[in-house]
């Protein structure tokens, strides 16, 4: 039989999280297995979004459908419904106004997540992380088979991701003497940080988050851009095929793109690179499209390169134009009337960036106190 609030999704995931904020904690009520199930998918909330994403929505769904089998997660399973539905129209976007970790749209559009097949033990799906698969799929287990109130393990999840979120929040430190910033400072630290072995991953994410930000100030002062709107920056870890971006950085001019920046930080640009490019210019048509790279051009496919960024430009009239990180930054830089603008809006958006490790953002205060020295 199921429940009469069956629609109100976003009300029991608010209910559930109100408890979160109240400390209220059901750990004595949970085994010591799903104890540590639910503290490996706490860990992996950044970088396994669409596993924690789908494992919610599916408790949320347990817990007001109590009845429902929720490892049969597609229609087209037997007895089954459709936690992408559910999880699109309601937990995502809630999860989102709650500022909490969540996908784009949907768990779902997870590759190794929506295999048409239940989240049973045995479940085939290619989940990367095989700890956090195996954590996934015990932890729903428990639900299904043993009758472990899906509400417990909600709210000791939804509270250690809330600590993670707390730990990750660093304030970074305002300069203090901003007159003697020079363009060529601004660079140096810019390198160091890029250049930095921080032994973990998410560093690839920092010039693009600088590129959004001069371009946050270029919008506004380069007469090219007037009329355009800098599309929000989307998560650094979803691929092409989720993402549905041209680009890690899209600029929109009256409704339609009108540039796309793609930025990779440990790779040269190739042939291939540039092949992916020009697919993407196709689908989506952009007037400009820029790929920058710490490591410049691979020489050897540099004939390849060429050739394809001159049929682009025959056929479809898009410039393609390709340059290194560093040199681009600098001359974005010499076009905006405020360093200091610059140099605040980056610290405000690595500040705020969930995707970004704790290392990230206490190294750059170590530049910033650098800069500050040096000046």
């Amino acid at each position: 039989m199921k429940s009469n609030n069956h629609m109100d999704y976003k009300g029991q995931l608010l209910v559930i999280y109100d408890e979160v904020l109240n400390d209220n904690s059901y750990i004595a009520d949970i085994d010591a297995d799903s104890n540590k199930n639910i503290q490996i998918l706490a860990d992996n909330c950044f970088t396994q979004r669409g596993v924690y994403t789908v494992f919610i929505t599916l408790a949320v769904y347990k817990t007001l459908h109590p009845a429902q089998d929720i490892r049969n997660h597609q229609t087209q399973i037997e007895d089954g419904f459709s936690g992408r539905t559910i999880d699109t129209q309601y937990i995502t976007p809630t999860l989102k106004e709650l500022g909490l970790p969540s996908m784009a749209e949907s768990g779902w559009l997870t590759r190794s997540l929506e295999q048409p097949y239940p989240y049973t033990l045995e479940y085939d799906g290619k989940i990367s992380n095989k700890k956090v698969k195996q954590a996934f799929l015990e932890l729903i287990d428990v639900i299904q088979t043993k009758e472990t109130n899906p509400k417990f393990l909600l709210v000791e999840l939804l509270k250690r991701v809330k600590i993670l979120q707390e730990k990750n929040k660093i304030h970074i430190h305002p300069l203090e003497n901003p007159e003697n910033l020079t363009i060529l400072k601004i660079i140096g630290i810019l390198n160091a940080q890029f250049s930095f072995n921080y032994k973990i991953s998410g560093g690839s994410k920092l010039p693009v988050i600088a590129f959004y930000a001069i371009y946050t100030i270029i919008l506004d002062e380069v007469s090219r851009y007037g009329q355009c709107q800098l599309k929000k920056l989307g998560s650094h870890t979803a691929s092409d095929r989720t993402s549905k971006s041209a680009g890690d950085i899209e600029i929109f001019k009256n409704g339609s793109l009108f540039e796309a920046v793609e930025i990779k930080l440990n790779k040269q640009i190739d042939a291939n690179i540039v092949r992916i490019a020009k697919e993407k210019i196709i689908r989506y048509n952009p007037e400009r499209y820029y790929i920058f790279s710490h490591y410049g051009i691979d020489r050897s496919e540099e004939e390849s390169i060429n050739s394809i960024i001159t049929t682009v430009k025959q056929e479809h009239g898009c410039q393609i134009v390709i340059n290194g990180i560093l040199p681009t930054l600098k001359y974005y830089l010499r076009l905006i009337s405020n360093l200091e603008y610059f140099l605040t809006t980056y610290s405000k958006l690595i500040q705020n960036d969930s995707e970004l490790k704790v290392i990230h953002k206490q190294k750059w205060n170590e530049f910033i106190v650098e800069l500050q020295n040096d000046a």
